[in-house]
């Protein structure tokens, strides 16, 4: 269940550090986007190595399959985009 968590939590942060970078390189955010950001994108690092790694491949395989289902959620959640197809 630890991991689990970890990986919702890692999907989380990989995928609000990316949407501030892009929201300021994109979407002409303030640069204040910027350091929570990066912060969200070291927290997703740190994340990781909180998984056991000796399955590594599976792990990351399963985290894939986590990442894809929490971006559709921030699709719909945050940004205010529903999965159409």
């Amino acid at each position: 269940m630890k991991t689990g968590i970890v990986y919702v939590c890692a999907a989380l942060c990989e995928i609000a550090g990316c949407f501030a970078m892009w929201g300021w390189l994109r979407l002409e955010k303030p640069a204040w986007w910027l350091p929570p950001g990066i912060a969200s994108l070291v927290a997703f690092a740190y994340l990781l190595t909180l998984v056991e790694s000796e399955a590594a491949g599976r792990a990351y395989a399963t985290y894939g399959g986590i990442y894809i289902v929490a971006s559709l959620g921030w699709l719909w959640a945050v940004e205010g985009l529903r999965p159409d197809r």
